[in-house]
């Protein structure tokens, strides 16, 4: 570590009390071959030439030379034109390349029609199809609004099939849940058209959770298996419901199933619904439920 009275060099001080260069500045050393920055420094003041870093000056300029106007007396041919590639355009940002995809959850919940050949089906068997909004999909709409299950007004029917099955006509479709961008089908409908109207009514399985049940009666059928499996409830008392109830043939039929469906009659229709999408062995399933049902509520009519 220096002191301040080390002489580095950088103390030499002028004999009359000034400072001065050191000597390895100044050029006083005796080996005159080893340039220094005084000699730099000093050699452009005392030969009169500015000294530039090297490349700092531009090139001379030069004039162009000049041109004959005479041209060649045979000049030769031109090769002839080649038709050239056109040029691919220019590679746009990567979110442009290619079309922007769904996320996931819309692709799984999208709505995409028929998957597992219903409409297929009902076209083998002579049925028509419709979107479910044409205007005799109309009454649909007031059917799906009084179901036994729990649906809001951004539901509705789609993929509506129409035809005959065990000798009734009868109306299939989804019941669609769209809002927005979601569409996803929450249940499969099947339904009897009425030439009259009857009495509310609802038969559902014993293990569903029941709503809006307040104002109905409860109807027993007086057979102990049924009633803790089946739960029938009427808005009135009329002969059609307790014939419903006496009818050992629905209750047959509904005791061999695995109680997923519900049935109810609303807007001029006595319908069944499950919580699945529409599918060939499923419309055969209400077709033969549905048949029974009706002629034990109608009569045979």
């Amino acid at each position: 570590m220096s002191e301040p009275r080390d002489r580095d060099g950088f103390d030499e001080r002028d004999p009359e009390g000034g400072w001065r260069e050191p000597p390895h500045l100044r050029g006083d050393d005796d080996d005159v071959d080893r340039p220094n920055i005084a000699d730099r420094r000093r050699a452009p003041r005392e030969e009169g030439e500015s000294w530039t870093p090297p490349g700092w000056d531009l090139p001379a300029h030069q004039r162009d030379a000049s041109v004959d106007p005479t041209p060649d007396a045979d000049p030769e041919p031109l090769p002839p034109p080649v038709d050239e590639p056109a040029a691919a355009p220019p590679p746009g940002p990567p979110w442009a390349a290619a079309p922007r995809r769904p996320g996931v959850v819309s692709e799984v919940f999208a709505y995409q029609g028929d998957l597992v050949g219903a409409q297929a089906w009902a076209v083998q068997n002579g049925w028509t199809i419709s979107d479910g909004t044409a205007p005799q999909d109309a009454p649909l709409r007031d059917l799906i609004a009084a179901a036994p299950v729990r649906l809001s007004k951004d539901h509705r029917p789609a993929g509506v099939m129409r035809g005959r099955a065990d000798a009734l006509d009868m109306v299939a479709f989804d019941v669609l849940y769209a809002s927005g961008r979601t569409v996803v089908p929450e249940y499969a409908v099947t339904a009897v058209p009425l030439l009259a109207p009857i009495p509310y009514f609802r038969l559902s399985p014993a293990r569903f959770w029941k709503h809006r049940t307040g104002g109905l009666i409860p109807v027993e059928t007086g057979d102990p298996a049924f009633d803790s499996r089946w739960v029938l409830y009427t808005a009135e008392d009329w002969p059609g419901v307790r014939a419903l109830a006496a009818d050992a043939s629905v209750r047959g039929l509904l005791l061999n199933t695995d109680d997923g469906d519900e049935f109810w009659a609303a807007a001029g229709h006595v319908a069944a619904i499950r919580p699945d999408g529409h599918r060939p062995l499923l419309i055969e399933h209400h077709a033969r439920l549905l048949t029974a049902v009706v002629r034990a509520v109608t009569g045979g009519r």
